[in-house]
């Protein structure tokens, strides 16, 4: 029953972010919150409008000129739209420059953290129930290193793991990014969909990853990991490994229902090396548990010869069994860490690999962040110089695999990876080179 010019006074004192939460009450609220006068008000004490008038006697007479044409010339709504529209722009070109400068080793940009603070990014996962029915969760630690991010979500109110059908990864951005203030929940914010992953039956479909005293870790491609208590076998935590190559595109650019589709690499053509493609590829390397890094080593120069694609795969070698001078220790006891709002512990075994492989010219080629396990091997130590047990990890993909050869030596209580090759889809290489292999 309030007079619309009365509310518009009102609303004339609020800031940009809680207009346009008001406008969601209701369509006469949208309207009213809408209003180009309020709106060009707080554009104009941001940015310089356009059609600006300077031969004007006095600054009362430029004030009143500048709105009245301003106001009748555009449709209701304008200015809102053009402060947001600036304000995003805004915050894309800080983003771009913070990720402009590129780390030799990685090939990545150096900048991530400060780029993912600068757009006030975040992480959220959405569980859907067979009814539809939706649980946000919010509350979630992260943990950065040289090629990735890893999040973890913990609560005291997971919904029951039987009624769930899915699970939805957003990156999540406020509208109006303020640098001075952590984003509100309750906040304008738009959703990314990076991915979606179905829980029909989650211990019998996915891959049984390792397990401690409390918890047992279940595997999700891509890069999710879900943690159940082994007595009620209900969630305990969900662990997401995001890699930094195009971590900003998927988290930003996608639609809420839609995923942000990649474009593909322009191949630059070369008719002079026959072996195009097959060599100068480098590797970037990290395994860690979440807080701890076990290893992280740059490989330069591996090369395939064309006798070793077999299969429909390239074969890039990092470390050879039969080179004992390349081998490389692990430090310290593998293991994935994780904790809840009460419990903490460590799955041995387990850990989360990073993988950047970057072509000659140093342009990210196929990159990956997935928590995996180590498998003991049947086959005892053909190596003299090792005598223990040997473990395997395997990591698989539509773009290729990773096989890794571990070894414990019991004497020194050290791991020793003996063996690391990589396998890339020729599928993949044809379309990256434009060539034919």
């Amino acid at each position: 029953s309030m007079p619309s010019e009365m509310l518009m006074k009102i609303l004339s004192y609020l800031d940009p972010v809680s207009l346009l939460c008001v406008g969601c009450v209701n369509k006469h609220f949208y309207h009213l919150a809408s209003d180009n006068g309020i709106w060009l008000k707080i554009y104009s004490s941001c940015f310089h409008p356009k059609r600006t008038i300077w031969k004007m006697k006095s600054e009362q007479t430029e004030t009143v000129s500048l709105g009245s044409a301003a106001l009748h010339d555009r449709e209701p709504g304008y200015w809102k739209k053009e402060y947001i529209f600036k304000q995003i722009a805004a915050v894309k070109t800080r983003v771009m420059q913070l990720v402009k400068p590129v780390d030799l080793y990685t090939g990545l940009p150096c900048k991530n953290k400060e780029a993912i603070k600068a757009s006030g990014l975040s992480w959220i996962i959405v569980l859907k129930d067979r009814n539809g029915k939706e649980y946000v969760m919010e509350k979630a630690n992260l943990s950065f290193k040289d090629t990735s991010v890893t999040i973890l979500w913990y609560s005291t109110n997971w919904p029951c793991l039987d009624i769930l059908s899915t699970i939805k990864l957003f990156g999540v951005t406020p509208l109006l990014p303020d640098q001075s203030r952590a984003a509100s929940k309750n906040g304008p914010r738009r959703r990314s969909l990076i991915a979606e992953y179905h829980l029909a039956n989650l211990t019998g479909n996915s891959a049984a990853v390792g397990a401690d005293k409390l918890v047992q870790l279940f595997s999700l491609n891509p890069g999710l990991l879900v943690g159940l208590w082994k007595e009620k076998n209900e969630i305990a935590f969900v662990m997401a490994s995001l890699h930094y190559h195009q971590l900003l595109e998927r988290s930003t650019l996608g639609s809420a229902a839609v995923q942000y589709a990649l474009p593909p690499n322009k191949p630059i053509l070369d008719d002079i090396d026959p072996e195009y493609g097959l060599h100068d590829y480098s590797l970037h390397l990290d395994m860690h548990g979440g807080s701890c890094t076990y290893l992280c080593g740059t490989f330069k120069r591996l090369f395939c010869r064309k006798g070793d694609i077999e299969n429909g795969y390239l074969r890039l070698t990092v470390v050879s069994l039969k080179d004992n001078t390349k081998h490389l220790p692990l430090i310290g006891t593998v293991g994935l860490s994780w904790e809840t709002d009460v419990f903490k512990g460590n799955v041995k075994g387990c850990y989360v690999m990073d993988v950047t492989l970057s072509d000659e010219t140093g342009k990210p080629f196929w990159c990956f962040s997935a928590p995996v396990y180590m498998e003991l091997s049947s086959k005892a130590s053909g190596l003299y110089d090792y005598m223990g047990h040997i473990y395997t990890t395997d990591y698989a993909d539509s773009e290729g695999r990773v096989c890794v050869e571990i070894v414990w030596l019991e004497e020194t209580k050290e791991y020793f990876v003996v063996s690391l090759v990589l396998y890339i889809n020729t599928k993949k290489v044809n379309n990256w080179y434009g060539t034919n292999y």
